[in-house]
């Protein structure tokens, strides 16, 4: 007993024996990380405190006051800053794609 369509199908409504292929409807949470300006600018700020690390250092008559352990603790505050941004954007949308993609 045949409870399908004419042709035995159930995802073929007409009963023409072949179905079109349609790619699955997917869709990630949010785009990806390397095509956010978040990400760019987290570089950026990351490179500019170091260079500012290096760049800032004794002189005659004063003490280094932006010393290394202090620039690593501020990349390690934008780090965090930026892994709960990127949370945050991932908790609440999504992006939709195909699967040919």
């Amino acid at each position: 007993m045949n409870l399908g369509t004419p042709a035995g199908n159930p995802n073929d409504p007409a009963g023409t024996g072949s179905v079109a292929h349609r790619p699955r409807r997917l869709s990630t949470e949010t785009k990806s990380a390397l095509k956010t300006t978040e990400f760019f600018i987290y570089l950026a700020s990351v490179v500019a405190v170091l260079i500012a690390s290096m760049v800032v250092g004794t002189e005659d008559g004063h003490a280094d006051y932006f010393r290394a352990d202090k620039a690593w603790l501020y990349v390690v505050i934008l780090t965090v800053g930026y892994m709960i941004s990127r949370g945050l954007a991932k908790s609440g949308s999504r992006e939709p794609y195909d699967e040919s993609h």
